[in-house]
């Protein structure tokens, strides 16, 4: 019962991918992203990672999701989304697609899971996943949470700057 789920779990989040990268209007596509970041939510309250599931909703269906509705708006895509772009580049991308997937297939055949490290699960266990998560967060990886930090922050400020319109004189 629990791999029927996960197995729905896995490509559901696999087709609302797809869906995310093939609408041609953004305001779908961002629709698309929504449910599969609920079903990647699922996928985390199936590990037992409940902390990671809320944030999952709270922060990436709550704040990034409004965040590129805001841009979207900001941009006005309407001649865009009118016209039509075709660059004729799918079998390149299906070639990519394919060798991508042979590759997974192969690296996932010899794949075997080993306890090790201190944080081992009766380890997160006892301290909690959260607490566990934080204490590995804040001291181990730091400095790369703060540098996802301030690209984040230039990332916003750059769409900002491209999206605002030139002030006449």
């Amino acid at each position: 019962m629990v791999e029927a789920f996960f197995i729905y779990f896995a490509l559901m989040v696999v087709f609302c991918s797809v869906m995310v990268v093939s609408r041609k209007n953004p305001v779908h596509s961002v629709l698309w992203m929504l449910v599969m970041f609920f079903h990647v939510a699922g996928l985390y309250l199936m590990l037992n990672a409940e902390f990671l599931a809320a944030t999952q909703i709270i922060v990436y269906a709550g704040a990034i999701l409004v965040l590129f509705l805001f841009v979207i708006m900001l941009l006005n895509l309407k001649e865009e989304i009118a016209t039509e772009h075709s660059v004729g580049g799918w079998p390149g991308g299906l070639a990519l697609a394919v060798s991508f997937l042979l590759f997974a297939l192969l690296a996932f055949t010899g794949f075997t899971v080993k306890a090790s490290g201190k944080w081992s699960i009766q380890e997160v266990s006892r301290l909690t996943h959260t607490k566990a998560l934080g204490k590995v967060l804040y001291t181990e990886y730091l400095f790369p949470f703060e540098v996802a930090s301030v690209i984040l922050l230039v990332a916003i400020v750059g769409a900002v700057v491209l999206a605002k319109k030139k002030l006449k004189s």
